[in-house]
């Protein structure tokens, strides 16, 4: 496990970085009992509200689109961030830098170097954190498909390793999977029991999204769900956000993978009322605010959106936002279906303490 400590100046170049990267390896193996034991980021008393900087936190995949938005606002709130990346990216740790948060010794930031892929690596760069956000972030080597069968697959497995991860790792006390709305709203039409009102307790019909080739909805509820299952067998206190497609400044450009996604079959989401988006900041905002609230025994899903896309101004914006064509998302025919949906958020809004908006399309 490689550990970078935290940047002093923002003007550090990035061959010094990739220097201090291997140097610190190194150093960190010997050193990692004895540093458990005396870095004042770790405390034997665990208290959000008394002093949530001395609580490290990880966040897997802290260098996407989603990643950096919450690295940035868990920094901003006063607790100390554990990132974790496969590979030194160099490109989007230089965007950190530039962003700001690395120009004072304020903020208690780390990088590490595991392999999501390798349980005993996760186990390892888990080790004194408080609290762990799973924010299962991928891209397709490919860089055309947007996201593959495959993809949904290691989607699967990594959350998995994720889990077990956090159950084998005794300084882990909760764990927020960011999930996907697509995880939910995927509904069969043909069961005549079927809720108008997709909410927490809505999920996509697995056969649906294979029938249909919905590879990324089929992922996140398939990683959901396979959350869940280890956190009840292991006990671990376990809170997952199903998310909104991401918006936010240059969102497809930095999130072209999981934008793509999203957005297959984004005429019948339009058609049923349930395409929505979420700003990335919100979304940090909500991850954080879940987070807390599992200090006081809040947990199960949370379905997170901040608007809904039911007119076809608005499908045709985010249209020339993404650069398709608008008929991708809205169609020959405007927003018609004879099945409407109501997306609601009340779980969310009750836990925030903000103004209900839920939306109704009838």
């Amino acid at each position: 496990m490689g550990v970078v400590r935290t940047w002093e100046s923002r003007r550090v170049e990035l061959e010094d970085f990739r220097r201090k990267m291997v140097e610190t390896a190194g150093i960190q193996r010997r050193k990692d009992d004895e540093g458990r034991r005396t870095n004042t980021l770790f405390c034997s008393d665990y208290d959000d509200d008394v002093d949530e900087g001395r609580n490290m936190l990880c966040v897997t995949s802290g260098v996407s689109y989603f990643g950096l938005a919450l690295v940035n606002h868990l920094l901003l709130l006063g607790y100390s961030v554990r990132i974790i990346v496969d590979n030194p990216d160099i490109e989007k740790l230089q965007e950190m830098e530039s962003s700001g948060l690395m120009r004072t010794t304020e903020y208690h930031f780390e990088v590490v170097i595991a392999k999501l892929t390798d349980v005993n690596s996760l186990e390892k760069a888990f080790e004194g954190c408080r609290g762990v956000f799973h924010t299962s972030a991928f891209t397709d080597p490919a860089g055309l498909s947007g996201y593959t069968k495959s993809m949904a697959e290691i989607e699967v497995r990594v959350t998995e390793n994720v889990m077990e991860a956090c159950a084998r790792t005794p300084s882990i006390k909760r764990c927020v999977f960011t999930s996907s709305l697509s995880a939910c709203v995927w509904q069969d039409n043909a069961q005549s029991d079927l809720s108008h009102v997709i909410n927490h307790g809505s999920w996509s019909t697995e056969s649906l999204c294979i029938d249909k080739k919905l590879w990324y909805a089929l992922g996140k509820m398939r990683a959901e769900k396979a959350a869940w299952r280890i956190a009840n067998e292991r006990g671990l206190k376990l809170t997952t956000i199903c998310s909104a497609l991401i918006t936010g400044p240059e969102f497809c450009r930095r999130n072209p993978t999981a934008t793509i996604a999203y957005l297959k079959g984004a005429q019948e989401m339009y058609s049923h009322g349930l395409l929505a988006t979420v700003d990335v900041t919100k979304l940090a905002e909500a991850h954080a605010c879940v987070f807390k609230a599992m200090n006081n025994n809040a947990s199960g899903r949370y379905i997170c959106f901040d608007n809904v896309i039911d007119a076809q101004s608005e499908a045709e914006k985010l249209a020339k936002e993404i650069g398709i064509p608008k008929e991708k998302i809205c169609g020959d025919a405007s927003n018609n279906s004879l099945h409407r949906f109501e997306l609601s958020k009340e779980k969310l809004c009750r836990l925030m303490s903000r103004p209900l908006r839920c939306y109704s399309e009838y």
